[in-house]
């Protein structure tokens, strides 16, 4: 006989967040819908889950007391009783959630450097950082993404509103990259990959930067990329595009399309602001299956929607849809914000998954913080995404084996009726009930 699978449960209805419920024996009874997994065919490998570590985020972070500092790094980071976050994102320079437009070469042309600094992140990023990674005890990987340049390299001489690198700029600006990782490296914080721009295709009122598909193909195909591999930092990702779904495929088509420009870059980066285009993610992959698919950014926009359950099924539906197309890691934005969704520079205010009163020293944790933690908890990096199908549509799924033989099998529901369902894994089917507006794990012990 099968051991019983453990089940953990998050439902709009009720007290359930991320709660074990008791274990599933009984066996399905005939005529159920099905959602079958077979792990005997093994897809992409998971680089891991996690969000975006911001100035607005480390300073809401250094606000709050000691035991509540303490207490969010156990909830975001901690492998055994948090969500055990090992893949995360910083921005170089300013962005729009940092306190203000700032560059770390503040200098007007400053070519070789001589003035690089550092100096503002170790007020807030770095404490916050290093702390995470005491939290997680082991290595964060860590992807660098720019917003702009220094404003002396942009055409428009400004951070915000858009712009572009300036030509004469494009070496020092690589260069740029290369003391950013050095630096952050001396402080004990390895860079795992770089992001060429942060939403090369967005006229923000904020830090931005413009780059054509062919722009973005000739800065990594001749400063980037060599000047990384000049540095012995080859081993440094560099992801492309980190902007959203609908424009991927043509984007990675240009870029990938030049052999020289492909041999420096690991892959695709993509958001999920506008409409969803999942098929998008499948055909970059179909395309060029041996890049790789990386969700970089992700937030419910327009403030801080308190308590809104309608937040967690959107994160779900997109880290469902993502994993299932091949995506390998998948970074929230901002970890932490203020009960406004900010401190925000331009007053562009989003959610978060942890929210926190500083004033009252108080953390609120929302639906979007329970709904990541069904992926994140129990789908561990290097686990190997498994075939997983199932009989009605009401049934949003994924599957993985984990490197230590367990089987973790999400599913949601975000219907207004409960659905119960035949879960077989492995040839072994069992009845299942997720309630409506629910979210649940089933975890299958290696050999189960």
């Amino acid at each position: 006989m099968s051991p019983p699978l453990r089940c953990f449960l998050s439902a709009r209805d009720g007290a359930a967040r991320l709660s074990e419920q008791p274990p599933v024996h009984a066996a399905a009874e005939p005529g159920l819908p099905r959602l079958w997994v077979d792990a005997r065919r093994r897809f992409q490998a998971l680089e891991g889950f996690g969000g975006a570590f911001t100035e607005a985020a480390a300073t809401t972070w250094l606000a709050l007391g000691e035991a509540q500092r303490a207490a969010f790094l156990r909830d975001c980071f901690d492998p055994v009783h948090g969500h055990g976050y090992t893949l995360c994102r910083v921005h170089m320079n300013s962005c729009d959630f940092a306190l203000g437009n700032y560059a770390h070469v503040e200098t007007p042309g400053d070519f070789d450097l001589a003035g690089f600094d550092i100096g503002r992140d170790r007020r807030a990023l770095l404490p916050m950082i290093r702390a995470a990674q005491a939290a997680a005890g082991r290595p964060l990987k860590l992807l660098v993404s720019p917003w702009s340049p220094p404003a002396w390299m942009e055409t428009n001489g400004r951070m915000n509103d858009g712009g572009r690198l300036r030509p004469e700029c494009r070496l020092a600006w690589a260069r740029c990259f290369v003391r950013f990782i050095e630096a952050y490296a001396a402080e004990g914080v390895p860079v795992w990959g770089v992001s060429v721009q942060n939403e090369p295709e967005a006229h923000q009122r904020w830090d931005s930067c413009l780059y054509s598909a062919e722009e973005e193909r000739d800065f990594v195909r001749d400063f980037l990329g060599p000047e990384l591999a000049a540095a012995g930092l080859g081993h440094v990702r560099i992801v492309v595009w980190d902007h959203n779904r609908d424009v991927m495929v043509e984007r990675a088509s240009v870029i990938y399309g030049d052999a020289e420009a492909a041999r420096y870059i690991w892959g695709t980066g993509f958001h999920w602001y506008g409409e969803d285009h999942f098929d998008h993610v499948q055909l970059v992959h179909d395309a060029w299956p041996d890049k790789q698919l990386l969700f970089t950014e992700g937030c419910q926009e327009g403030g801080p929607h308190h308590g809104s359950w309608d937040l967690g099924e959107r994160y779900a539906r997109s880290i469902i849809n993502d994993l299932n197309r091949w995506t390998v890691g998948w970074i929230d934005w901002n970890l932490l914000l203020d009960e406004h969704g900010g401190p925000n520079h331009v007053g562009n205010f989003c959610s978060a998954p942890v929210l926190a009163r500083t004033a009252h020293d108080e953390l609120l944790h929302q639906s979007s913080y329970w709904y990541l933690g069904h992926f994140s908890r129990f789908i561990k990096p290097g686990a190997r995404r498994l075939l997983c199908a199932a009989t009605r549509q009401a049934i949003e799924a994924t599957a993985f084996a984990n490197p230590d033989g367990s089987i973790a099998v999400v599913a949601m529901n975000r219907g207004e009726q409960a659905l119960r369902f035949e879960l077989n894994v492995g040839g072994t089917g069992r009845a299942v009930e997720l309630p409506p507006r629910a979210i649940a794990t089933w975890l299958a012990a290696a050999g189960g």
